[in-house]
């Protein structure tokens, strides 16, 4: 270790000591944490730091929840001095890496999903047992058969989840009648951005004639009443009708402390959700189970701007401001961001595509185009970074243009404007967003989950190649984050890393090899790239001296293992700001 870094380190002893390290507090709670002067100091085969002036160490000292030194276990030593300090070598066989973030998922939808009869196109392990995938229309119509009389009370409402009509055959109405009569029924499509019920669950939930009339144009036209099937613009006012069933207090509680322990279990330090439910009787409940101060991770929340804006465009800004204080504990609303949305769903192919679809259906907006670039312009001008999210190259076409005129109308040099799933674009659509200076939060499972029925099913081979093209985005040189938008896929960074390092499908082929990336970039996607999508790369994301100890310890380095096995790792334990959460 060098004289300066010597001295560097001994600076920021003293700094924390006075309690302050130069380095804003995350929220409230941090601050309130009990001092310590003893400084623990952590042993490890490996530590992956992402930081590139010191990217390896194997020994890192914490105090007070903040990283001190980093290096040998012999220059971390000299650089505390006699300071009073105590190694643990718990981890000393293992691999520490930054903890893991997951830039963009939704804990309410996961909470009620998750804990719904899961009938879908792939198996999912999860903390209570196994669902297994239904693959086709005979094993989903089997499987919602046998969920249906399982069930003990005949009054009871089946929900469930996982339903792709590419999948499992078109679903009406009428379908589900065949099934039961007496019993609602209502089913969640895959992409949670569909629904579809039978004669009695429309009853049951007053989904009558006169209800429908009183829909918007837009949202009748993307509903079916005659089918019981309602989705994108459609689906809001019939989800609300669901609302207080799904919504009753232990239901959702349960399905929360579910989420966490799911989420500790992938590794996870740092959780965002862009644009959920905007609530704040619901952020409440949130507060209780993710807010805790035993919840092994942060989580904090972007305001849905389209929520917003459709209540109306007057005091759009300050609308946008009020929830910034519904955070609590562990929770928080993060300032000056906010999250759009574009076109349709992915798993719906919905989504809005230049040259169409082979089967001729047509994709669809989720906002009227006038008033996206309104709240656009209207964000943009009061400085907020700006999530968006998006699936077709058409959707990204449009985006794009709105970017290029706000910044030819008012130039920002670092608005990190987010291109948030990232379907489907070309590669002079990924060189534009590097030349207007926006970054990419992308979605790899939808290779793995939807690359091989998409080459038949509406999309064609020559462009399912080409999805999610993290390849092009990585040489544009266009910072990348990934993140699974739970439950669009697995809440799990290793398990995403794999299927962007390798795009491999369920079935083990390889789509697209020439957009697979590194493991490093891979690894930075999930961390220190992460942290820098939700303007948070100041104080995680990596290791370093006065950013939060934020650890997950792993059983080998992602780069040891054959790119396969990235997502069998073992997690051992995770460290949220000098907190060990293990796993075992």
């Amino acid at each position: 270790m060098t004289q300066r870094q010597r001295y560097f380190c001994l600076l920021t002893i003293l700094l924390a000591l006075q309690g302050c390290s130069g380095v804003e507090d995350l929220n409230e709670s941090a601050k309130t944490k009990k001092n310590t002067n003893d400084i623990s100091i952590y042993q490890a085969r490996n530590i992956i730091t992402m930081n590139p002036e010191q990217p390896n160490g194997t020994a890192l000292a914490v105090l007070n929840g903040k990283i001190l030194a980093l290096g040998s276990l012999e220059d971390v030593l000299a650089s505390i001095d006699s300071h009073r300090h105590q190694v643990d070598s718990r981890y000393k066989d293992h691999v520490i890496v930054p903890g893991l973030i997951e830039q963009h998922l939704h804990p309410f939808l996961a909470a009620l999903t998750m804990t719904m009869e899961i009938i879908s196109i792939e198996e999912w392990v999860l903390p209570n047992g196994v669902s297994p995938a239904a693959n086709d229309r005979p094993a989903y119509i089997d499987q919602l058969t046998t969920a249906e009389t399982n069930m003990v009370n005949p009054e009871e409402t089946l929900f469930t989840w996982g339903f792709h009509h590419y999948f499992h055959g078109q679903l009406s109405s009428q379908d589900l009648d065949q099934i039961s009569l007496s019993r609602p029924i209502v089913v969640w499509h895959r992409s949670a951005h569909e629904l579809i019920l039978n004669t009695a669950a429309m009853d049951r939930y007053a989904i009558t004639q006169s209800f429908y009339e009183t829909l918007s144009a837009e949202e009748k036209a993307q509903s079916s009443f005659d089918k019981g099937h309602f989705w994108e613009q459609g689906l809001y006012p019939v989800f609300s009708k669901l609302m207080p069933t799904l919504m009753e207090p232990s239901r959702i509680i349960s399905g929360l402390e579910f989420v966490k322990s799911y989420l500790h279990g992938a590794g996870i330090t740092t959780i965002a959700e862009p644009g959920g439910l905007l609530s704040k009787d619901l952020q409440k409940v949130q507060n209780v189970v993710l807010g805790d101060i035993n919840t092994p991770f942060r989580s904090y929340f972007i305001v849905n701007g389209n929520t917003v804006a459709k209540n109306g465009m007057d005091n759009l800004v300050a609308a946008t401001e009020v929830p910034l204080a519904w955070g609590q504990g562990k929770t928080k609303f993060l300032p000056k961001q906010v999250k759009l949305l574009a076109d349709g769903a992915m798993f719906s192919q919905t989504m809005q595509m230049i040259d169409g679809y082979t089967d001729g259906h047509k994709g669809e907006w989720l906002i009227d185009l006038d008033l996206f670039k309104q709240t656009f312009n209207t964000y943009w001008d009061a400085g907020y970074q700006i999530h968006i999210h998006q699936n077709g190259d058409a959707g990204l076409e449009m985006i794009l243009d709105t970017l290029e005129a706000a910044q030819k109308r008012r130039f920002r040099p670092d608005h990190r404007t987010t291109i948030v799933h990232f379907g489907f674009s070309t590669r002079q659509q990924v060189n534009r967003i590097a030349e207007l200076g926006g970054m990419v939060s992308a979605n790899p499972y939808y290779v793995t989950a939807l690359a091989e029925n998409y080459r038949t099913n509406g999309i064609g081979p020559e462009r399912t190649e080409d999805m999610v093209r993290l390849g092009d985005v990585v040489k544009a040189g266009v910072p990348l984050a990934l993140h699974s938008d739970m439950t669009m896929a697995p809440a799990k960074p290793l398990y995403l890393m794999w299927s962007a390092v390798t795009r491999t499908t369920a079935s083990g082929k390889v789509v697209g090899a020439d957009q697979r990336i590194s493991v490093e970039d891979a690894l930075k996607a999930v961390t220190i790239n992460a942290a820098y999508s939700i303007g948070l790369e100041n104080v995680i994301g990596s290791l370093e001296p006065g950013k939060y100890a934020n650890l997950t310890i792993l059983s080998e380095s992602p780069y040891a293992v054959n790119p396969h096995e990235i997502k069998d790792i073992e997690i051992l334990a995770t460290m949220l700001e000098g907190t060990s959460y293990p796993l075992h």
